[in-house]
């Protein structure tokens, strides 16, 4: 076991956040934790790596090597990259280029640079790296996709699908929930609830553990509501029985209702959208000599859904302030029609003025609002959003992050827009609002624009890219998953094809005796799997029994299986039949 927890109790002020918990985390477990925002889940990771405190008890593993990735990482600014790898290693066996090239996968290409050089961003890179060249026994990381573009994002995936030791990290990402984890942790009002599952598998648990308690709340409380008549008609505990029966009333008198979070109701505010909306007239910029993307252009329709892909610092942002009229284009023009209404959710907070009260910044935009015809204040919208009394009369400098994220969509929202730009929407928001707003999205009835990283958050609101690469701007249909599948190809191809170069520069290129045998038969092989599919394909239409359609959906999917298999290594003879020919 590389860690044991029991009876651990944590105060943040006067708010038990932690209450009592036990929990153990054995070798190969791939743990995540999830929660609303402020239940806990960065603290309890700060108290498993050793620099938080707390009450309770904690053991680890004699000798344990524990690898801790923060939200905000802290190094000496005056050292360079490499110092600071240097400094957080303290096995002298990885080399150079192995530490280089983990930099590199995240984008770290100048490791002579000073860390007082570097954005929020590229330090948070340059920590990630640290913690997963180090060799460890624990690796726990804390929102580790922030500030990852998606390519960097899919190699962290694939890193942590492979990783052999224990992991434990706090994401919002549900991809990586879905693929990675094989545990999950929710932290609910103090308490922990484990579920031996990954992302989908939960919720199906959660859904069942959240019926239980209603239902023995229910009873309990049905009970307690019979016990009480018979309580209060004066029955005096003279006999056993009755004093067993009072002390049992009086236990579950104690017992605390299930606590259920407070959920975000979404505002539907709309404005007019008239048929003309977007133009993007052969737009391209340029920053300091570097071209971003050249000439482009696009005209938006009413219900586009366009998510903006691209590496770091390939313009996505500075895509949406052009065609939000922040910045102008180099070239061409962007068009806008009368009716277009634009709500634009930046990624930061600069905009939010931290002295200003929460109730004050909402009542800058109205005090009396409309929503479904009915009036409602600058108090009762933001208690929609979850700002209770207390909350509405402070600071916004005293909110968590996740709190000025809720507030700063509230006053978007309230600006009733047609046009939704949202730059990293997902950032600082917990799973069960991202799932609040996704909704809200669906039924919204004009534009959406958006740059993520959230590749869930991607697929479920996207019907269309826009993707910066190689200082080139195209669109393309679909979500987020398709395309992937189509990059991969490509890639796949155009390795394919480099390395068929090398090798006729070194010999001439040959099938062996197997694969010219395996080519002549391959055609025929995939046909006969066709039609094994097609009949049990056919076999499952007359299918009622449940045990037999479950067998027969499992043989559907080996041969599909299978199929793709053979396609894709007939695709490769073929290829490789090709090159032997144009030798």
């Amino acid at each position: 076991m590389l860690v044991s927890i029991t009876d651990l109790t944590k105060y943040n002020g006067e708010k038990c956040i932690l209450d009592h918990i036990e929990l153990h985390i054995e070798d190969k477990d791939k743990v995540g934790i999830l929660g609303v925002n402020g239940t806990g889940k960065s603290t309890l990771l700060k108290i498993i790596a050793g620099i938080e405190e707390y009450q309770g008890k904690i053991s680890y593993q004699k000798d344990i090597r524990i690898n801790y990735l923060p939200q905000t990482p802290l190094y000496n600014e005056d050292d360079s990259i490499m110092e600071t790898v240097y400094k957080q290693l303290d096995s002298k066996e990885i080399h150079d280029y192995e530490i280089k090239a983990q930099l590199g996968k995240f984008g770290i290409i100048d490791e002579t640079q000073k860390i007082k050089e570097l954005s929020g961003g590229q330090l948070k890179r340059v920590a990630l790296a640290i913690a997963l060249i180090k060799p460890c026994d624990l690796l726990i990381l804390d929102e580790p996709t922030n500030h990852l573009d998606n390519g960097m994002i899919e190699y962290l995936e694939k890193f942590l699908i492979k990783w052999s030791k224990g992991l434990l990290m706090v994401t919002h990402d549900r991809y990586f929930l879905e693929r990675v984890v094989n545990r999950i942790i929710e932290i609910d009002h103090g308490q922990i609830y484990k579920y031996e599952a990954n992302y989908s598998k939960y919720l199906e648990l959660k859904q069942v553990r959240l019926e239980t308690q209603l239902s023995s709340q229910r009873k309990r409380k049905l009970f307690l509501k019979k016990e009480l008549e018979w309580v209060r008609a004066g029955v005096q505990a003279r006999t056993t029985k009755s004093k067993d029966r009072l002390q049992r009333f009086e236990e579950l008198s104690k017992v605390k209702d299930v606590e259920v979070n407070g959920k975000v109701e979404m505002i539907h505010t709309f404005s007019r959208l008239g048929k003309k909306t977007i133009e993007l007239h052969e737009i391209s910029k340029s920053f300091e000599q570097k071209k971003l993307f050249d000439e482009f252009s696009y005209m938006f329709k009413q219900h586009d859904r366009i998510g903006i892909l691209g590496d770091n610092g390939t313009g996505k942002s500075t895509l949406l302030n052009i065609i939000t009229g922040n910045l102008k284009s180099d070239t061409g023009y962007v068009e806008i029609g009368e009716t277009v209404r634009f709500g634009y959710f930046k990624q930061g907070y600069d905009d939010l003025p931290m002295n200003k009260k929460v109730i004050d910044y909402i009542q800058e935009i109205s005090n009396d609002f409309k929503v479904d015809g009915q009036g409602l204040s600058a108090k009762d919208m933001l208690e929609r959003f979850l700002f209770d009394a207390r909350l509405q009369h402070t600071p916004i400098s005293r909110l968590s992050g996740g709190e000025r994220r809720r507030l700063y969509l509230l006053r978007v929202l309230m600006m009733m827009p047609n046009v939704l730009v949202l730059d990293e929407p997902t950032n600082d928001l917990d799973i069960d609002t991202l799932n609040i707003l996704e909704d809200y999205l669906d039924d919204f009835e004009g534009i959406i624009m958006t740059v993520s990283h959230d590749r869930y958050f991607l697929d479920r609101i996207c019907d269309g890219l826009f993707i910066l690469q190689n200082q080139h701007l195209r669109y393309v249909n679909g979500g987020y998953s398709q395309n992937l599948d189509t990059t991969t190809k490509e890639e796949k191809e155009k390795s394919q094809g480099a390395l068929a170069y090398k090798q006729s520069k070194q010999k001439k290129i040959k099938m062996t005796y197997m694969e010219k045998k395996e080519f002549e038969e391959i055609e025929d092989v995939i046909m006969d799997l066709e039609t094994n599919l097609s009949q049990i394909e056919e076999k499952m239409n007359g299918v009622t029994n449940f045990k037999e359609i479950d067998e027969l959906s499992k043989q559907r999917d080996d041969l599909q299986k299978q199929i793709d298999e053979k396609n894709e290594r007939y695709l490769y003879l073929l290829e490789l039949q090709e090159q032997i020919d144009n030798q």
